[in-house]
């Protein structure tokens, strides 16, 4: 298969451009990944309670939920936003409330947190 030379050509200029932004510390995505630890045997019931409610989340593009093949009772949800403010303007939306009220009683603490600054990759809407 021959590559399309124009195709190429504006896809490095394409990469030059994300590059020089990152370089410069310019203003991205928003990125956040943590572990939630589920009271015991309520793991399901957790990821029931998480995945409410987030359906409208406006600025969100990508928001999983996964379990942890070795912690029957953790979770890992990964995040991706437009940008922070969005991540934190979120946090007062009515069913984001609802949820993590619904959520509370099912969580038994909190594992590691990351915060990351996406810079594209499969699935995401830039």
């Amino acid at each position: 298969m021959e590559l399309d030379r124009r195709a190429f050509g504006l896809g490095t200029v394409a990469l030059a451009a994300v590059g020089d932004q990152a370089a410069q510390g310019a203003p991205g995505m928003y990125g956040l990944i943590g572990k939630m630890l589920a009271k015991p045997g309520r793991r399901d019931a957790l990821i029931e309670a998480m995945l409410a409610g987030t359906q409208a989340m406006p600025g969100c593009l990508s928001y999983v939920v996964a379990t942890d093949p070795a912690n029957a009772d953790a979770l890992w949800i990964t995040e991706v936003w437009i940008d922070a403010a969005h991540h934190q303007a979120s946090l007062k939306l009515p069913a984001v409330q609802a949820t993590i009220a619904q959520a509370r009683p099912l969580i038994a603490g909190f594992g590691e947190r990351f915060e990351t600054n996406p810079v594209g990759g499969y699935g995401l809407k830039a």
